[in-house]
């Protein structure tokens, strides 16, 4: 957990942001406003986590889902929000789900150049020990002449 209070704090530049994005253009917002919204923020957060976590223990799980944030949005009355965090939580999916198939794709991309560069040098030594070898019918035809 923090060793203080200020350390569960979101950070300044994201509520900063946050609020310029929800606020018409030309409304300004005092310090002490920014930091009220800040605590208030960090303390709902903390609030939906707490919860979310109650749904994720009584289901013997350690780690918290979208379904447990979901089911404490519920529980926390805030039923209002809860078609758009889905909204939110299946474009963030369809998100990890198109970079897990493109890393994928550039995993066997790799695999298959690796593999075509191992077949060159193999290729190349196959010929250089080819090359190296020197055919057998010549040896004879010099050791006649060195006979002779």
């Amino acid at each position: 957990m923090a060793e203080r209070p200020e350390d569960l704090n979101l950070p300044n530049a994201v509520i900063t942001r946050i609020i310029k994005e929800a606020l018409p253009d030309g409304v300004n917002v005092s310090k002490e406003a920014r930091r009220a919204i800040s605590q208030a923020a960090s303390v709902f957060v903390l609030y939906a986590t707490s919860c979310a976590n109650n749904f994720a223990m009584k289901a013997k799980r350690k780690t918290l889902n979208g379904g447990d944030v979901l089911a404490a949005m519920e529980e926390m009355e805030f039923e209002r929000f809860m078609k758009p965090l889905r909204e939110a939580l299946e474009v963030y999916k369809k998100g990890q789900k198109g970079k897990k198939e493109v890393s994928e794709q550039k995993r066997k991309d790799k695999e298959k150049k690796t593999d075509s560069e191992n077949d060159k040098s193999r290729e190349e030594e196959e010929e250089e020990e080819h090359m190296d070898e020197e055919p057998e019918g010549e040896n004879e035809v010099e050791e006649e002449e060195v006979e002779n």
